[in-house]
């Protein structure tokens, strides 16, 4: 049976804990089903992205996008920080575990800021509802001290667009979504 659960923090995110079924051979988990998610669209894109311990992937959202990822080995500290006008949970920061040792899915909606730290190395698989978009592809500043992000790293290694992504004070209204509308 899969376990699904709205997060406690921020609205429209979605936790994911399926069936893992294992023998002598090894495991099987199905890690996505479109119905498992109320808010969920037809995925287009997989990624994989993998990262050694101590790096930080900065805070990025997008205006239209929804992302569903899986961590198949390691742990990733996810930050989710709520960025859409008109949110109940607008302005709202959380942290989320993903390990690959404990299955588990995780439904990030449009408007809803995400990164995470890697605490080990690891590999993070994830599908997304829309192809690559450079201009649906914006940031937040990982070190914002309106965000009060904890990554659970104490030298985070960061890409230069991490380290110039603006705070959350200079980004402008338009480039915000509104919440509960999707196109």
């Amino acid at each position: 049976m899969v376990d699904i659960e709205g997060s406690t923090k921020i609205s429209d995110v979605v936790l994911v804990h399926p069936d893992a079924h294992g023998d002598a051979r090894g495991r099987f988990v199905e890690t996505y089903r479109r119905e498992w998610l109320p808010l969920g669209r037809e995925m287009v894109q997989s990624n994989r992205s993998e990262k050694q311990a101590g790096a930080l992937v900065g805070l990025h959202y997008h205006l239209h996008q929804a992302d569903y990822w899986y961590v198949l080995r390691g742990t990733a500290r996810v930050v989710l920080h709520d960025l859409r006008l008109g949110s109940p949970t607008d302005g709202v920061t959380e942290s989320i575990d993903l390990d690959g040792d404990r299955d588990c899915g995780l439904f990030i909606p449009p408007g809803v800021a995400h990164g995470f730290g890697a605490l080990s190395d690891l590999l993070l698989w994830y599908l997304v509802d829309g192809y690559y978009n450079p201009a649906d592809e914006l940031g937040l500043a990982w070190d914002d001290l309106e965000v009060n992000a904890d990554w659970g790293l104490d030298s985070p290694v960061l890409s230069e667009r991490d380290r110039t992504n603006p705070k959350r004070a200079e980004i402008a209204d338009h480039l915000r979504p509104r919440y509960g509308l999707r196109t």
